[in-house]
């Protein structure tokens, strides 16, 4: 599905505390709603408009070599996407989307077009919501592509894997 939604003008939606009482079907559209409105706020290139859909402390996460590391702070994650749109001419799509709305977590397949350049990316990205604000906590972006040669570890740059409790070798 094209990212059709637009949140032009509107401030992101507050999704609010899990309870036992809220409707799962009310909050996975809300959910999908601040994802498809971050995205139409990254391709308007104002920074400021992207910055709204985080929380506090948030954090994007990209693979190794990737920028210079995560993105740390919904105003650091604006002003990069803001830059791109203006620089490479980017623009990006939802091409799919799954909300779980008990987790706090969504999954989303994207089109990332820098048109500049003539370049096509695609990918995955994993979102954590915080469940108090509904706003986006953590995005882990991964990327379809062949295995970078030289890399023996292909991991998010700066993810606490152990810290959060994956299968690791060191």
């Amino acid at each position: 599905m094209r990212n059709t939604f637009s949140m032009a003008g509107r401030s992101p939606p507050r999704l609010g505390a899990v309870t036992g009482e809220q409707d799962r079907a009310v909050k996975a559209r809300r959910m999908e709603e601040v994802i498809r409105g971050y995205f139409d706020a990254c391709n308007t290139g104002d920074a400021d408009a992207v910055a709204t859909f985080f929380a506090p402390g948030a954090v994007h996460y990209f693979p190794p070599d990737m920028y210079e590391g995560p993105f740390r702070g919904g105003e650091t994650i604006g002003a990069k996407w803001s830059w791109a749109v203006r620089t490479l001419g980017s623009r990006w799509t939802v091409d799919e989307i799954i909300c779980d709305p008990d987790t706090d977590r969504a999954v989303i397949e994207w089109t990332h077009e820098k048109t500049r350049a003539g370049v096509v990316l695609r990918g995955d990205e994993w979102y954590h919501f915080d469940p108090a604000s509904g706003l986006i906590a953590e995005i882990r972006a991964y990327y379809a592509s062949p295995q970078a040669a030289g890399l023996d570890r292909l991991e998010l740059t700066g993810y606490p894997y152990a810290e959060r409790g994956y299968a690791a070798s060191e």
